[in-house]
């Protein structure tokens, strides 16, 4: 096909209507496949936002909403949340997923009747609407009150997916009839121990692995893995039938995307998505689409100045995520172990990461000694841009909360890792991290300065390691950065491509 009746086909594709979850990652991800659609295969798109995150993105990078294009659009509906005290901190996770189940569907379903009844140059009305899987209950009403096509995209691993599939299934038959109570007993810690060997597609996982750990009280009173598990139940009950896009790709999770595909047809693994956004040929007609980020903190770009001026892969960069909240004792503990291993390291604490109890608004305070010992051979910094980071020579090491998306990006850099996750998937992507790709140490439940010291050693200079665990660590991260750029080039960019056919095919 020539360029000239490619540009004309592009003209015809229709309007994608894309709503993310209203968390940093979630963003991340959708805002990457919206920007494809849009740039590679000529979609309409209407990126939708809360409220209260449209104003964030507004202050910490204006240019977002900025850009000329009149086929990117930006949409907002009300999250029905009472303003946080601080407007740059990061909303209650259970109010935020309660509000997706019963406030948000009513506003989005009106801005679908809106958009239904504003007419467009180029496409009249709403091709589908890609929903992110956690915003399943806002998105699904309108879906069927409009008759409008409904896609999935889970931003996590397919793995994770199976494990919360399953979850209810895994449940019944392993829990014991008289639950411990204390999770740290033996007799807890043998049956958290049990491997699921017998679910395709996550054979690596134990039960202390899952989104949560059944089988103690805590378990059992877990809002976001119950609210997670209805989440499940709505996509089951209404959607089984609409394709799923998966941000991951087939080297690395073949099994688990073939046991997927036995509930979702088709499945598109399209991952990782930030380095499929890159790759893609584009062309000029969207080259303001690069002014538009997501970022709901504002980046710090002095940190990559301060890593110019590093040793090539001496640097371990270290961040938490955009959700996570630690104790002061723990940012205590990993500063020490941090000062404690005489390694350079770029340190992110974002404005909200510690949990202060009845006083959120109080900052994070670093012990002096820390401060003094580290001047020169560590950066702090409150938000950076982590693609950039990770991609960056200097850095040697990561050390992770294990999100999915981190994940992906550092695999796509080849920097291994040091996991320590804190909920939801992140204890099975640690897993999978350490024990099957064979890319990470985990630092375990607990954080001692001394463990933080250790591993950081082992990971970046194999001091005392005698089996070199750090070089073949390197080697191995190399290996899969190779496999993740040859998806990206290969399998996923075919994927892709067949997205946009499904995609075209449904267009009214």
């Amino acid at each position: 096909m020539s360029s000239q009746e490619e540009e004309k086909q592009m003209e015809k594709r229709g309007h994608v209507v894309c709503l993310p979850l209203p968390a940093q990652g979630h963003i991340n991800v959708m805002l990457n496949l919206a920007k494809l659609l849009h740039r590679r295969a000529g979609f309409r798109i209407t990126f939708v936002s809360t409220e209260f995150n449209h104003a964030r993105l507004l202050r910490s990078h204006p240019s977002f909403f900025s850009t000329s294009l009149d086929d990117f659009q930006f949409a907002t509906i009300p999250d029905g949340l009472p303003p946080p005290s601080d407007p740059d901190a990061t909303q209650d996770g259970p109010q935020l997923c309660e509000a997706t189940r019963s406030f948000m569907p009513l506003p989005f379903s009106r801005l679908i009747a809106t958009l239904l009844k504003t007419p467009s140059d180029e496409s009249r009305g709403v091709t589908c609407i890609l929903s992110d899987g956690f915003m399943s209950f806002t998105a699904t009403p309108a879906a069927q009150q409009f008759n409008i096509p409904l896609l999935l995209l889970w931003h996590a691993s397919a793995s994770s997916f199976l494990a919360l599939k399953h979850y209810r299934a895994i449940m019944d038959k392993l829990r014991p009839p008289s639950p411990p109570k204390d999770a740290s007993s033996s007799e807890a810690n043998t049956f958290l121990d049990t491997v699921i060997d017998w679910i395709p597609g996550i054979k690596y996982m134990r039960v202390r692995d899952l989104p949560n750990s059944i089988g103690t009280k805590d378990g059992d009173d877990d809002f976001l893995l119950h609210f997670t598990l209805d989440l499940l139940q709505n996509i089951t009950d209404h959607n089984l039938t609409c394709p799923m896009i998966v941000n991951t790709f087939e080297a690395l999770e073949r099994d688990a995307l073939d046991a997927l595909s036995s509930y979702f047809t088709p499945i598109y693994s399209i991952g990782p998505l930030h380095l499929l956004d890159q790759v893609v040929d584009v062309d000029d007609r969207s080259h303001g689409m690069k002014q538009i980020k997501a970022n709901l903190w504002k980046e710090d770009a002095e940190c990559l100045e301060w890593l110019n001026s590093k040793e090539p892969k001496s640097v371990i960069y270290v961040t938490f995520g955009s959700l996570a909240l630690l104790t002061q004792e723990q940012l205590v503990e990993f500063a020490m172990g941090l000062s404690n291993s005489k390694q350079p390291f770029l340190l992110i604490i974002r404005q909200d990461l510690v949990n202060q109890g009845d006083n959120p608004s109080a900052n994070a305070v670093l012990p002096r000694e820390f401060l003094e010992e580290t001047k020169g051979r560590g950066f702090i910094s409150g938000w950076c841009p982590q693609e950039k980071v990770l991609n960056h020579p200097s850095i040697g090491g990561f050390l992770t909360h294990c999100g999915w998306v981190s994940i992906l990006e550092s695999l796509s850099a080849g920097v291994p890792m040091l996991c320590w996750p804190c909920f939801g998937d992140q204890k099975g992507n640690c897993r999978y991290v350490c024990n099957e790709l064979e890319v990470g140490l985990e630092i375990g439940n607990g954080v001692k300065r001394d463990d933080v010291e250790r591993l950081v050693r082992k990971l970046m200079t194999d001091d005392g390691d005698d089996d070199e665990t750090g070089t073949k660590l390197k080697k191995r991260a190399m290996e899969w950065k190779r496999m993740a750029h040859e998806a990206a080039l290969g399998s996923s960019t075919l994927a892709f491509k067949k997205l946009v056919n499904y995609l075209t095919s449904i267009q009214n």
